[in-house]
């Protein structure tokens, strides 16, 4: 992004969120894969076909919703890694997902796609990511963000951006229509990326603009925060379709965009699609050179988007001159008519044992509030979590349900009960693998506290899972012994972990969402959930099993508690070492810098104790926390007396 619009207008952000939106200019700049183009003219769609890269990774941000290894290749896209190459392909929606040559298919949407950036200075990446894929539902979606050049993690802002809409839009709930998808992402990324910024760097400093378009049958859904722009030329008239967010009387000042403040306010678009359409979404380097008339004319040409980033390149100004990203979009055939009406589905009022569900019969509930059953069907056992009453009523009650369904069925691990949203569901539910299981605060209850090699066991267990979510740029939220089931004898115990009913991004939430008794004191006063935060909840889960009891009691949910540093465990249990002591102990420590940083480093220390050092908090008792220094103190104390006693004595 260059010196214009750079800038968020509001009263609540600090002076250094000003410094940050202010565009520099310096730092606008993008990777060069057109420096090669033997002339800048336009060049059409059909010649970009025969000259594509490979494909490329879409970015290094891992998706925070598709399983490791499990990712979509991109079809289109200008973030790769390989310099001096053009990064499109040719997406074909249709003709890549066809059933049998010999079969006549039903009409579905047909979209060619181009893609292309060039950032500001040839030797060095710029802030602009793009991608454009079509999806397994016959859907399209494309994506454009320009991360803010004066934040010093612009660029890995629009990488997430890019990643986050394009992975999540995919796996959807199908409740949602596409407007609700759409913001609803916006809203979770928005929050995440303010609250990492300020959780990293003590300001906003994971900002972008973002656009991205939704081509769905015969419909086209838009939505921008920023200045990055879509605009649709049809039967050779251009029309922009987004809105620029920038001050009306200071236009280097954006007034939205991603990541800048707590809460952001999209601009949403949906109109119709027609064959022979070109749908440009773009950056402000391309905009701020080539004039609407240049772009009427230049895509009535059929001009590609290494051609337009080519020409505004050439044309660029050392004012104007910026990192320069075009995606370009033909429809080529229409997919059937959208349905505008999303999944509609009742939530039971109330329910009993032997009511049929879709072929599940009710046997027992799980808890007082009927919402969690135990079910049976085709002769095995499952588990049914149904929707809460309050959502027939309450929107973000219905909004978190579905996400949670959402979150259940996507994130597939060994870590989880694996978990279903059938398809031709009649009910609000979803279904889990059901394990005649207790949880972890039954176990300890039954059978006392865990062995040490039972309580390292629990310890990286929970880790993995902690950084398997993370990968995923997810963390649990509710780490407790309640939401741990315990599975095989003691001494060789597995574990799963349930309950993902809290599981948020990181850096997502600031409030006390979870069980007060395992929050860390951070999350008292709105720090949002995050590694150390997670770690410290896992080290009160450790705690409680090896000794039965909380490291600070029982914490009721309305307390803000002031906390003092936790008795040792071994104190309560002798048979715990020293040094798995010292790990809890770090775990659960008040202060998040005595904590361990990572999980990693949490997993090393329990596989590694003879590197494990005796830890004392600095809110210990001085003899705990330095036994030495206290001897030495009292030694000195005692021979001071003895030396005054024997003074006494002489002048006698």
């Amino acid at each position: 992004m260059n010196a214009k619009a750079d800038t968020l207008v509001s009263g609540t952000l600090l002076s250094r969120s000003a410094e940050l939106l202010s565009r520099t200019g310096e730092s606008g700049r993008r990777r060069d894969n057109a420096a090669f183009l033997p002339h800048p003219g336009p060049l059409p769609l059909g010649e970009e076909e025969g000259r594509c890269s490979p494909e490329l990774p879409l970015s290094p941000t891992l998706s925070p919703f598709v399983p490791h290894g499990e990712r979509e290749p991109a079809t289109a896209m200008s973030s790769g890694a390989i310099p001096h190459q053009p990064s499109f392909i040719r997406v074909d929606s249709r003709e890549s997902r066809a059933n049998s040559p010999a079969m006549p298919q039903p009409a579905r949407l047909r979209v060619h796609a181009t893609a292309f950036t060039r950032p500001r200075a040839d030797d060095t990446p710029g802030d602009d990511v793009s991608a454009a894929r079509a999806l397994d539902d016959g859907t399209f979606i494309a994506v454009v963000a320009d991360g803010l050049g004066s934040a010093r993690q612009g660029r890995d802002a629009a990488e997430k951006t890019v990643a986050h809409f394009t992975a999540n839009f995919r796996n959807r709930p199908r409740a949602w229509s596409t407007a609700k998808t759409l913001e609803e992402i916006t809203r979770h990324l928005n929050r995440q990326l303010h609250q990492e910024g300020l959780a990293r760097h003590e300001s906003p400093e994971l900002a972008s603009t973002v656009v991205a378009a939704v081509l769905d049958g015969d419909r086209l859904h838009l939505l921008n925060a920023g200045d990055s722009r879509a605009y649709r030329l049809r039967a050779g008239k251009l029309e922009a379709l987004t809105h620029d967010h920038r001050d009306a009387t200071q236009t280097h000042v954006l007034t939205q965009a991603l990541g800048l403040a707590d809460t952001v306010a999209p601009h949403l678009v949906q109109t119709d699609l027609a064959i022979g359409d070109f749908i440009l979404l773009c950056t402000d380097g391309l905009t701020d050179v080539l004039d609407d008339a240049t772009l009427t004319e230049l895509l009535a040409e059929r001009t590609g988007a290494r051609g337009l980033v080519a020409i505004a390149r050439e044309r660029a100004t050392p004012e104007t001159l910026d990192d320069i990203t075009a995606v370009v979009l033909e429809v080529q055939e229409l997919g059937p008519a959208a349905s505008a009406t999303p999944v509609v589905l009742p939530i039971p009022a109330q329910l009993k044992v032997g009511d049929q569900v879709d072929g599940y019969t009710l046997r027992r509930s799980f808890r007082a509030s009927d919402r969690i059953w135990l079910a049976a069907k085709a002769g095995k056992s499952f588990v049914l979590k149904f929707a809460p009453l309050e959502a027939q009523t309450n929107d973000a009650t219905l909004t978190a349900f579905i996400r949670e369904t959402w979150n259940a069925t996507t994130l597939k691990a060994d870590y989880f009960p694996a978990a279903t949203a059938p398809e031709d569901a009649t009910a609000r539910y979803y279904v889990l693998e059901y394990f005649h299981a207790p949880t972890l605060k039954q176990w300890v209850a039954d059978n006392g506290p865990l062995s040490t090699a039972d309580a390292v066991t629990l310890g990286k267990f929970v880790l993995a899972a902690g950084q398997f979510l993370l990968r995923h740029d997810f963390v649990h939220g509710d780490l407790k012994p309640e939401n741990i089931l315990v599975l095989g004898e003691r001494g060789e115990l597995a574990f799963k972990l349930i309950d993902l009913g809290n599981v948020a991004e990181v850096f997502s939430v600031n409030s006390r969402a979870g069980t007060p008794s395992y929050l860390a004191p951070e999350r008292f006063h709105n720090a949002a959930v995050s590694e150390p935060t997670e770690i410290f909840a896992l080290g009160a889960t450790l705690y409680e099993a090896l000794t039965g009891k909380l490291p600070h009691g029982e914490i009721e949910p309305f307390q803000t508690p002031q906390l003092r540093a936790a008795r040792p465990p071994s104190k309560l249990n002798p048979h715990i070492p020293a040094w798995l002591d010292a790990i809890v102990l770090r775990a659960i420590a008040l202060d998040p810098s005595d904590r361990f940083a990572a999980y990693s480093e949490m997993r090393y220390k329990l596989e590694h104790p003879e590197k494990v050092k005796p830890f004392r908090s600095a809110g210990s008792p001085l003899l705990e926390r330095d036994p030495v220094l206290v001897l030495k103190v009292l030694l000195a104390a005692s021979v001071a007396v003895n030396f005054f006693l024997l003074w006494k004595l002489r002048s006698h």
